[in-house]
């Protein structure tokens, strides 16, 4: 990753703070701005998170970026999904609502039923209280890429009386 730097362009060790540029011995490494950097300890209380010494090894560096990056990505696709409190109010089972294996046609079939039912999707999805994009999903046969759990499956079986599981 590029870093930017205010202080000199020798780049080596116990050399300049990038960001104030203050000569300093004690830099650490703190991620400022999404850049991470070699501060002073006065510039460090500007960095997200923690922060380390020089001495701080590369796998611990590279532990803590991970870490960090799976944390954001799981805001992101938290903030994209909309309202959470569902799930902090009655919990997730994940063990409890694995997908089934399913048939090969499992899309066709749910499309096939809900016109033959005269819904739409949305109308569809509305009845069996679930949301509309998982029951895309399902008709678009990409359930398991969009992690649509098993009791919308079984939603989808009972209410349009087919068989979308092997499980069935």
């Amino acid at each position: 990753m590029a870093k930017y730097s205010t202080g000199s362009g020798g780049g080596g060790a116990g050399e300049s703070c990038e960001l104030c540029g203050a000569s300093e011995r004690d830099l650490r490494e703190a991620t400022v701005a999404g850049a991470t950097l070699q501060v002073c300890p006065d510039c460090a209380e500007h960095g997200e998170g923690e922060t380390r010494g020089a001495s701080g090894s590369r796998d611990d560096q590279n532990r803590d970026r991970d870490r960090r990056a799976a944390q954001n990505a799981a805001r992101i696709h938290d903030a994209a999904q909309g309202d959470s409190t569902h799930w902090e109010e009655h919990g997730t089972d994940y063990e409890g609502d694995q997908l089934p294996y399913l048939v090969r046609d499992y899309g066709r079939r749910v499309v096939e039923a809900r016109q033959e039912a005269g819904l739409q999707t949305e109308e569809l999805a509305e009845e069996i209280d679930e949301d509309e994009a998982d029951v895309l999903a399902v008709e678009q046969g990409r359930a398991t890429q969009a992690n649509v759990g098993g009791s919308v499956v079984g939603k989808l079986e009972e209410y349009l009386d087919v068989d979308l599981s092997e499980e069935s």
